[in-house]
């Protein structure tokens, strides 16, 4: 198996039982919607990174069933949250699926709640990674993390959750500042997250599962392409 560094960057992606997933969003979406929404999120998301020419591969650590074939199918690898500790120990876990198979991988961090996320964008940001041992995005709102990376022979060292970019900073990790790639920085946690994102156009699936409390946009994919957000 070629162990190559460069031979393209592997993402993991975290993603809880859908049952649990996104309850902030249970307001605008309903209680019915809401762990559909994050399915949708997911599978936008994955699809995106797997569209991206420097992504190899795409590992989704989640013990939700329905997930993790709806994923896989999209031709990304299920890997069961074996450790069941939270989300970094299951980053931690699925950085070390990747390097089972490729010793010398490149790993990056994904968070699943990104629908508008753009091949083009992602692909700018690993660009940009490339030249630390470890990096990350903040979210849109400069507190979070969307994205973590560690070059060939580094540890990941997920510091995710609440005020990660602050953690991330204090680590030694990079922080990684460039105009352009707002679709790797928005993640969605509420109806109002939802909006911004379908400001810069969602994925088909977010887009046709779009609770009627979110107004679609007037701009973006969606409204360029149609209700499926394809060209």
């Amino acid at each position: 198996m070629n162990t190559d560094a460069d031979d393209g960057w592997s993402l993991v992606v975290p993603l809880k039982p859908l049952a649990l997933a996104k309850s902030r969003l249970a307001p605008a979406a309903g209680e019915r919607l809401r762990p559909r929404l994050a399915l949708a999120f997911a599978q936008d998301t994955v699809a995106a990174a797997l569209d991206c020419p420097e992504v190899r591969d795409v590992v989704v650590v989640t013990d939700d069933p329905a997930a993790g074939r709806a994923l896989a199918a999209l031709g990304a690898r299920i890997v069961p949250d074996a450790p069941a500790a939270g989300l970094n120990a299951a980053l931690a876990h699925g950085a070390r699926a990747v390097r089972e198979r490729r010793p010398h991988a490149r790993v990056a961090a994904l968070n699943a709640d990104l629908p508008a996320l753009r091949p083009a964008e992602l692909a700018r940001v690993l660009a940009a990674a490339r030249q630390f041992p470890r990096a990350f995005l903040a979210d849109a709102a400069e507190i979070g993390t969307t994205f973590l990376s560690a070059g060939p022979g580094v540890e990941l060292e997920p510091a995710f959750g609440g005020p990660s970019r602050l953690r991330h900073l204090s680590s030694g990790a990079v922080e990684i500042r460039m105009a352009g790639v707002d679709s790797v920085r928005r993640d969605v946690d509420t109806g109002d997250d939802l909006a911004a994102a379908g400001a810069l156009g969602l994925g088909p699936r977010t887009a046709a599962r779009r609770p009627v409390a979110v107004p679609a946009p007037r701009g973006g994919l969606e409204a360029r392409h149609g209700p499926e957000g394809m060209p």
